[in-house]
């Protein structure tokens, strides 16, 4: 392997992935992203430009992807419209992404015989109640609960048609929560952390006592790139970092490791269908490829974290007054109907 092409490489987890490649393999790179609000080029800077090449565009335009699949040997799609709320909101751009990108993406890696894996999310199983002992699994059935997830899960299933249907090379692979950084404002972890760094108490949706499995976006990176050489064609891998925490707990540790008092944040009005739970088994990655986490302590990951966001401020800071003022109108529009 000698190139890739990486979809969304500007994007959070994408760029993650972007700057794993080009440190740990000598295989180069060509980024597509549309670079929305949510894809930022800055955050490919220092990358060396002879390895990295980003082209912006989008994944759903058919003679661009096929001419950029053509030149490389495999593609990592993880470029996504991501965002739950927004999703509520206006479900069009995340059937024309999610779903139109990806059959795109699929017809270019079949015409031209390259290798593919999708880059999918655990929000497409539904939720689990809080006191489930039972995680997901490779064999858990979708029950998506969000415009988001659902075209998140119609994206693997036309996967695993391209699969079944014409022979494609591809792989999938469903992930817990990401954290760490380049990850957009709107999030929840950095939201808090640069709430604090400008003297904003923290905001918790209702109780705070949704669960959530997270994981570093480092760790994310070694695990696709583990799929990608090892990984069995047609197979689905989950990948998680045993890291289930309720969103009470991540504040309030986000609140102790800035020096802060941990009950310094404020309670808002909860989402509409805000899933209860996320939990992830990722023992067939780990058994049968013998992929680790390398960040095995949350506290100390999300410390590392912190540290990039304050000392990064030039990156967030141009995207945080309109991402708080977006919030804000939402607060304080009227409750919105549960789905």
């Amino acid at each position: 392997m000698r190139k890739l092409l990486v979809t969304g490489g500007a994007g959070f987890i994408g760029s993650n992935f972007v700057h794993f490649v080009v440190t740990q393999t000598d295989v180069d790179v060509v980024v597509l992203d549309k670079l929305t609000y949510a894809g930022n080029a800055d955050s490919l800077a220092g990358l060396p430009e002879d390895r990295v090449r980003l082209v912006v565009g989008d994944v759903a335009d058919a003679e661009l992807v096929d001419a950029l699949v053509a030149e490389v040997d495999a593609v990592v799609h993880y470029a996504a419209e991501s965002h739950n709320d927004n999703s509520l909101h206006d479900p069009s751009p995340f059937v024309e992404t999610n779903l139109v990108g990806t059959f795109r993406l699929l017809e270019a890696a079949r015409a031209h015989g390259v290798r593919y894996h999708h880059i999918s999310t655990d929000e497409v199983y539904g939720d689990l109640e809080l006191d489930d002992p039972s995680r997901f699994t490779e064999e858990t059935p979708y029950n998506p609960s969000s415009p988001y997830s659902s075209t998140k899960a119609g994206s693997d299933l036309l996967v695993r048609a391209w699969v079944r249907s014409f022979g494609l090379q591809a792989t999938i692979s469903n992930c817990s929560n990401n954290y760490g950084p380049y990850q957009h404002v709107e999030k929840f972890i950095p939201r808090q952390i640069t709430n604090v760094l400008d003297d904003v108490e923290p905001k918790l949706y209702g109780d705070g006592l949704n669960v959530r499995d997270w994981i570093h976006a480092d760790d994310h990176s070694s695990a696709v790139w583990t799929i990608l050489q090892r990984g069995q064609i047609g197979e689905t891998y989950l990948i998680g970092a045993d890291g289930e925490k309720n969103n009470k707990e991540v504040v309030e540790t986000i609140l102790r490791l800035m020096g802060r008092a941990p009950d310094a944040y404020e309670h808002v009005r909860d989402r509409p269908g805000h899933d209860l739970r996320y939990a992830i088994d990722s023992s067939r990655l780990r058994t049968e490829l013998g992929w680790r986490p390398s960040y095995t302590d949350f506290e100390a990951g999300l410390a590392a974290t912190i540290d990039w966001y304050r000392s990064n401020e030039a990156w967030w800071r141009p995207s945080k007054a309109a991402t708080e003022n977006k919030y804000a109108a939402v607060e304080a529009a009227p409750a919105a109907q549960s789905h």
